[in-house]
This record gives structure tokens, sequence and C-alpha cells, in this order.
């Protein structure tokens, strides 16, 4: 079996696709910041990095912060990668990153350019965003008394159990460049999807339509974030719910 090494692979998409790829047989090193033996900082890089990348063929690289440094990390991981005679880099992306001006988007869209220079085999694949960071982010404006939304943005959330899946067939493939990305099942106004969210924990609050400005802005309410030809997820928002808080209907 293949030796792969996941890097991220604590966080809530590469726990996943370590398991799987476990689960399937296959010897899987763990890479993060303070899981041993391989805890190692992608940011500095280090003697560590190495010895993480010894006779591994397969690298999944699910690493990625928006606090910033993934930039930086994906340099480091691509110079010891090809040091290591790695065969294979796959990057989990997020659609969009070539159209919408957020500083985050623009890293991931860097780290897509560094990978497909770096001589080695690769494959990039672009997802919308997870179920979990509407969750995050519901939680964080229903703090206030009225939950403000930005006015005609809509998300395409997926279920990141389907995003593990996609990335281990990938894995375990040869090299394919950039893949067709994947969406989630349906496209929904964020004050649609904020009102699922409370029913769901069985909060109250209003929900606000505020509209914003800028570029950033722009480009979410046009779309740029989604991709409703690639709607190939199967599980709903209110199916991710159910799952989470149960069913209240």
């Amino acid at each position: 079996m293949t030796t792969i090494l996941v890097t991220g692979g604590t966080g809530t998409l590469g726990r996943l696709v370590t398991e799987r790829l476990r689960a399937d047989g296959h010897e899987v090193r763990v890479l993060s910041r303070h899981t041993p033996p391989y805890a190692v900082d992608l940011r500095t890089g280090g003697t560590g990095l190495d010895a993480a990348l010894a006779g591994v063929r397969t690298v999944v690289h699910c690493a990625s912060t928006p606090r910033g440094g993934d930039e930086q990390a994906a340099r480091n991981l691509v110079e010891a990668a090809r040091r290591a005679g790695v065969g294979h880099l796959v990057y989990i992306s997020i659609v969009g990153v070539d159209r919408v001006p957020l500083g985050y988007y623009r890293a991931k869209f860097a780290v897509e350019r560094l990978i497909e220079e770096s001589g080695l085999g690769w494959t990039v694949l672009r997802a919308t965003q997870f179920h979990d960071l509407l969750l995050t982010l519901f939680e964080s404006l229903a703090k206030s008394p009225v939950m403000a939304v930005p006015a005609g943005v809509g998300d395409q959330p997926v279920e990141v159990a389907e995003v593990a899946e996609r990335l281990v067939e990938l894995a375990l493939a040869a090299p394919a460049g950039r893949v067709p990305d994947l969406a989630g099942p349906e496209v929904r106004a964020l004050d649609s999807l904020a009102r699922a969210w409370l029913r769901a924990t069985g909060r109250r609050r209003p929900v606000v339509r505020v509209p914003l400005f800028g570029r950033t802005y722009r480009a979410f309410r046009a779309g740029g974030h989604l991709a409703p030809d690639r709607a190939e997820g199967k599980v709903t928002f209110e199916d991710h719910l159910a799952r989470r808080f149960g069913d209240r209907d």
C-alpha cells in the first residue's frame, strides 16, 4: 500500500481524509503543528518536514489558515517534497479563488500556482464552503440580538465528508492537474440559510439583510464563489443541521 502524508491531518477535512485512507489499508502519516511524531509547522519547515516526507509517495495538502502563512507553508512543502521524490501532491482549494479578491482566497490561488509550477505531479480540487463554516459564522452572528447577513449573497455549502471522499479518490489515482470543482447541492441565499440554522438550534433572532460595499462584496454578490454547474454534493444544509442538532420538524 502507498504511504501517504496528510498535512492538517487533525483538522475538519484532514481528519476525515486520514480516516478513510487508513480504512482502505494505507499507511498514513499525519502532519500538524502539535501532533507527534510529525509535529511540524509548515510555515517554518525544518528537519522534521524531511523526516515526515521520507518514503512518502503522495501528499494530500489540507493544512490552511485564514490567518496567513499559506504561501510560505506551500513553498516549504514543495521544496521538501522535491527532495523526498514525492510523486503526487494533492491540494484542496476553494471555488472562486481566482474571482473573489479576498485576501485568503488570493493566498489559496497563489498556492495553486506554486503547486502547478512545482515540477511535481499534482492535482488541485476546488470545493465550495463547508457546512461547518456556516455554522461557525451563524454562531458568531447570533451573539448579537439581530443577525445581520450580507444582502444579495448566496452560498452553496458542501458536506465536508463528500469532499474528503473525493480527495481520497484523487490521492489514490494518478496526478490529474486541475480537476472539476465540487459544490454543494443547492445555491441558497444567506438569510435563508441563517433562518434554517435558527430553526435547527431553537434560537430566535430577527435576520436582517445588510448591503455592504467594495470589490469583495460585489464578487460574492455576483456568485464568484459558486459553481451551480458542479452541484454534485448530496447533503443539503438542512440534512447537515438535522444530523448535528436533530430534526425539529
